[in-house]
C-alpha cells in the first residue's frame, strides 16, 4: 500500500514536494509539481531543487532498508549530480533511486528525476549513513 508524506519537514512545506513509499519495490518516490516559485532566472527548473529531489528519494530509499515507515534518519555523505534537461513550470517530476551497495556503516544509492513523459531530467548517486541523532539534532 502506497503511502504519500507530506508537510513533514520545513524543506518539504517550503517547496511543496511529496515523498511516497509503499512500493513493491521497496524504493521511495519524490514528486515535485514544478511552479513559477521553483525557476530559476532562465525561468527552469533550478539545479539546486533537483539535486534536493534526488537527495530525498536516495535518502528516504535508505531509510527504508531498515524502517518500513521511511522515517530513519540517513545523512547525505556525498552526493554527485548530472543535469541532463530542462524542466518547465507546470511539470510533473518524480526522483526514484535504488541502493546499488554498501556494507555495515554506509549504502550507496543511485537516482533519476524524469518528467511526467519519462524524460531525464537529471540523475545522482550518492553516499548514505544511517545518523544517530542527540536531542539537539546533531549527528
Amino acid at each position: 500500500m502506497i503511502e504519500t508524506i507530506r508537510d513533514e519537514t520545513g524543506t518539504q512545506r517550503t517547496l511543496g514536494y511529496l515523498i511516497e513509499i509503499g512500493h513493491e519495490d521497496g524504493t521511495a518516490r519524490c514528486i515535485l509539481d514544478v511552479s513559477e516559485a521553483h525557476v530559476n532566472r532562465h525561468d527552469v527548473l533550478h539545479g539546486g531543487l533537483a539535486a534536493t529531489l534526488l537527495d530525498n528519494a536516495m535518502g528516504a530509499t535508505s531509510s527504508l532498508t531498515v524502517d518500513a515507515s521511511g522515517r530513519t534518519p540517513f545523512l547525505t555523505v556525498s552526493m554527485t549530480t548530472q543535469y541532463l534537461a530542462p524542466a518547465l513550470a507546470g511539470t510533473r517530476l518524480t526522483a526514484t533511486a535504488r541502493v546499488t551497495g554498501g556494507g555495515r556503516s554506509l549504502l550507496f544509492l543511485a537516482s533519476e528525476l524524469r518528467d511526467s513523459d519519462r524524460r531525464l531530467i537529471a540523475t545522482a548517486t550518492g553516499v548514505f549513513k544511517r545518523a544517530k541523532l542527540d536531542r539537539g539534532g546533531d549527528a
